[in-house]
């Protein structure tokens, strides 16, 4: 009903995030954006479109994805598709597999290789050229453009040793990728409070970096890949909130990785706006 009942309606850009706007300490210039749409959906109606009677303002279309962790639960959703012939993982739209399992002869890759739903993959730093290149082979045979996403984790301070020469190596292979930046899991630590955290500056900084790199290489960055929450947690530091360490306390819930909270992940969204739209 959140997808399709009006409620993604663009005229309804200051409810989405209302609560977080009024937070930020630098509302006024997310307010100004606000104001623009409002400007441009004015003079659509002023001119005889009704955005309430227009889909493509009014609706979104939502796919979901998560990894493909346990095979057991995998197997149990998967089905034939009577039409075609192809088998489905029904759990999600996209998969993917982890920088830990994507082992060229486990189990993780035997099970995705046979359905056909889209495909990603994590790439961290210790990864082997051929190995990605045997993968790459095994999941997406035929060079399916839009059948694998790569998914790269490096870090912050990594990024630029690592990622170009993947780039170099899969686009002279004519390898057919899709490039996504999944900033949080390389730029993980501990605290001295025995917290697992991130900053907010090496989340921004990964993905700035992994824009700039892809445009020197002539290849194209398809998206970011990101951990975060509506709610108003402290796992995460910095931001405008200028979170630090010693502030996780007040309300850190995760049992598993440290999340960008609301303001936060309003925050970066507008950054990634900018970044693409300077």
């Amino acid at each position: 009903s959140f997808t399709l009942g009006g409620y993604a309606a663009l005229d309804r850009v200051q409810a989405w995030h209302r609560a977080s706007l009024d937070a930020l300490p630098a509302g006024q210039k997310y307010e100004e954006l606000v104001r623009q749409i409002w400007k441009t959906i004015n003079f659509m109606t002023a001119i005889g479109l009704d955005p309430q009677h227009t889909p493509q303002l009014n609706q979104v279309t939502l796919y979901t994805s998560h990894e493909a962790l346990l095979l057991d639960y995998e197997e149990a959703l998967t089905r034939m598709d009577s039409t075609s012939g192809g088998w489905y993982d029904c759990s999600a739209h996209m998969l993917w597999i982890g920088d830990r399992t994507r082992q060229l002869d486990g189990a993780h890759i035997e099970f995705l290789r046979g359905v056909q739903n889209p495909l990603g993959m994590k790439i961290g730093p210790n990864y082997d050229l051929d190995d990605i290149r045997a993968i790459i082979a095994r999941l997406n045979p035929e060079n399916e453009a839009g059948r694998l996403t790569l998914i790269t984790r490096f870090g912050a301070d990594k990024i630029s040793s690592y990622l170009p020469k993947l780039l170099r190596e899969l686009k002279s292979d004519g390898s057919k990728i899709v490039w996504s930046c999944d900033p949080m899991h390389g730029n993980t630590y501990q605290n001295d409070y025995g917290q697992k955290s991130r900053k907010f500056e090496d989340i921004l900084r990964e993905i700035r970096t992994f824009y700039q790199i892809h445009k020197a290489e002539g290849t194209v960055a398809g998206g970011v890949h990101l951990e975060l929450t509506g709610d108003n947690v402290t796992e995460c530091t910095g931001g405008s909130r200028q979170l630090l360490d010693k502030h996780l306390h007040l309300n850190y819930q995760t049992n598993c990785d440290p999340r960008l909270n609301a303001e936060q992940g309003v925050e970066l969204a507008f950054e990634l706006a900018e970044m693409l739209h300077p």
